[in-house]
C-alpha cells in the first residue's frame, strides 16, 4: 500500500508564521518608501508650514515602519519627534521644555529597550532635541545632521531601504543648507540669530 504523507499542524503553523513575517517586512519597507516620498515632497516645498506638516506625516510613516520591524524603541521615539517639533516651535530655547522632552524620551527608551541596536535611535533623539531647542542656524543643522546620521544607522540595522534613503536625503539637503548659510554668514555677518535662553 502507498503511504500517504502526513502533514503536522506544526508545519502549517510554521508556514503561516513565515507568511505573516514576510507580509510584515513588506509593510515595513512600504512605510519606509512612503517616508522617503514624504521627505522629498517636504524639502521640495517652499512654504515652512507645509514643510512642517509633511515632515510630521513622514515621522508617522517612520514610526509605523519601525513597528513593522519590531523596533519598538525607534518607533516610540519617532512618535515623540512629533511632540518635540511642536514644543520646540512653541518654546524655543526653553531648557525646561528640552529637559522634559529628554526625560520622556528616556522613559520611553527604557520601557521599550530590546538590545544595543536601539542605541542609535536614542542618540538621534537626544541630539535632535538639544539641537532643536537650544541651537539655531549652522550649529542647529550640524546637530540635526548628526541626528539624521544616527537615524540612518537605525534604518540600516532594521533593513529599511526607504528609511535609509530618506535619511540620506535629509543629510544631503542639510549639508547644502549649511553651505548656503555659511556663505550668507560670511557675506552678511550676524545674519544667523541665536536661540533665546531661559533666564
Amino acid at each position: 500500500m502507498m503511504s500517504v504523507p502526513r502533514y503536522h499542524s506544526s508545519d502549517s503553523t510554521t508556514g503561516a508564521r513565515f507568511m505573516l513575517e514576510s507580509y510584515t517586512v513588506l509593510a515595513g519597507q512600504l512605510f519606509g518608501l512612503a517616508s522617503l516620498v514624504l521627505c522629498v515632497l517636504a524639502f521640495a516645498s517652499k512654504q515652512d508650514d507645509r514643510l512642517l506638516v509633511i515632515l510630521l506625516s513622514a515621522n508617522v510613516a517612520f514610526a509605523l515602519q519601525f513597528m513593522m520591524f519590531a523596533s519598538w524603541t525607534a518607533a516610540a521615539l519617532s512618535l515623540l519627534v512629533i511632540m518635540r517639533i511642536a514644543l520646540a516651535r512653541r518654546f524655543p530655547g526653553s531648557i525646561k521644555a528640552m529637559t522634559a522632552m529628554l526625560v520622556v524620551s528616556g522613559v520611553a527608551a527604557t520601557l521599550t529597550w530590546q538590545s544595543w541596536a536601539d542605541l542609535p535611535a536614542i542618540v538621534a533623539m537626544a541630539l535632535g532635541t538639544v539641537g532643536m531647542f537650544m541651537l539655531r542656524g549652522i550649529p542647529m543643522r550640524i546637530c540635526l545632521g548628526l541626528a539624521a546620521l544616527a537615524w540612518m544607522l537605525s534604518h540600516i540595522l532594521v533593513g529599511s531601504v526607504g528609511g535609509t534613503l530618506a535619511e540620506a536625503l535629509v543629510l544631503f539637503t542639510n549639508a547644502i543648507t549649511i553651505y548656503r548659510l555659511y556663505r550668507a554668514q560670511k557675506r552678511y555677518p550676524g545674519i544667523i540669530d541665536q536661540a533665546p535662553r531661559d533666564p
